[in-house]
């Protein structure tokens, strides 16, 4: 998901070539905003009936749910949160882009918008956000979806990621080259992504200004016990059990050719969740919504009526 100076370097020349999409493509919602201090976070916010909230991770946005959207917006109210600094959120440069800042801006976003029940799908660094959540309000979550993420402390990193995580070096890789989203569309899938599709995912992120939280969310990654949001991840990774216990119905999906969540995680999630319902793509990369979008979206349909009719059942 980041640069590598061996790999592609011959399609540089793409990241000039982006502006001639003028609209993002195959994202036909109409955006709102929820204010965080001095700045604007945006969400969409779709349908009615049992609430889906959406989370992504780095460095994607709410588009990456788009078809996600699309699917249950007839049946169900659907949230797509756009972290502050990521999508089409505000780009502060001068903001704490930390962990428990990301959850505290979806938690203040749901409190305002009245949530008090809601089953979740999180993905990548929307694992660590919507767990965060979810740890903190147990008894709101009705299921959890999860895709290629980790909410648990782990020293697995990528040598590509390592190198965006240096001072200087970093910051030129990120925020200069373009070295994280722009490689993503590419790196991330097994599948080939449309020109159109691959421009929307980084329109957002077109300058340096504009890629701060991209960096910063890789910073971010706390791998030793003094990071500063290392604790945070360790409390997470400690109510995990909670929401074990509970019951809470997980579905587990997987791109097995995640070079970076790869099934190492994939295989802690199902020691930590044994019941939990898994479904492996072996052939599917880190955006696995890209390379089996039509199949996941098959099986969270199933996974969520299921809980809705559990639930009727129960009211007799």
């Amino acid at each position: 998901m980041v640069f590598s100076p061996t790999r592609q370097l011959s399609r540089l020349p793409q990241l000039f070539t982006l502006t001639e999409y003028s609209v993002y493509y195959d994202y036909p919602y109409e955006g709102r905003f929820f204010p965080v201090g001095d700045h604007r976070l945006h969400y969409l916010d779709e349908g009615e009936g049992p609430c889906i909230v959406l989370v992504h991770g780095n460095p994607t946005w709410s588009y990456y749910f788009r078809h996600v959207v699309a699917a249950f917006r007839h049946s169900h109210r659907v949230i797509a949160i756009d972290h502050l600094g990521c999508g089409l959120s505000d780009k502060p440069a001068r903001y704490d882009y930390c962990l428990k800042n990301h959850i505290d801006n979806l938690e203040a976003l749901l409190d305002h918008l009245g949530i008090t029940r809601c089953s979740m799908v999180v993905h990548d660094w929307g694992g660590a956000i919507g767990f965060g959540y979810a740890v903190r309000h147990p008894a709101r979550i009705d299921r959890i979806a999860l895709m290629n993420t980790a909410a648990f402390r782990s020293r697995r990193i990528p040598w590509r990621i390592s190198l965006c995580r240096l001072p200087i070096l970093g910051e030129v890789l990120v925020r200069l080259c373009n070295g994280f989203a722009w490689p993503a569309t590419f790196m991330a899938v097994t599948t080939p992504l449309p020109a159109q599709v691959a421009a929307s995912y980084l329109r957002p992120y077109d300058s340096w200004g504009n890629r701060v939280a991209i960096a910063a969310f890789v910073r971010d990654i706390p791998l030793d016990p003094g990071h500063r949001s290392y604790r945070v991840l360790a409390g997470i990774e400690a109510g995990l059990a909670d929401l074990r216990e509970r019951g809470i119905p997980l579905h587990i999906l997987w791109g097995g050719k995640d070079f970076c969540f790869d099934d190492v995680f994939y295989d802690e999630w199902r020691r930590r969740f044994p019941d939990a319902a898994c479904t492996h793509f072996a052939d599917a990369g880190h955006y696995l919504l890209e390379d089996r979008g039509p199949q996941v979206i098959a099986i969270l349909k199933k996974f969520f009526e299921q809980g809705e009719g559990a639930a009727q059942g129960g009211q007799g």
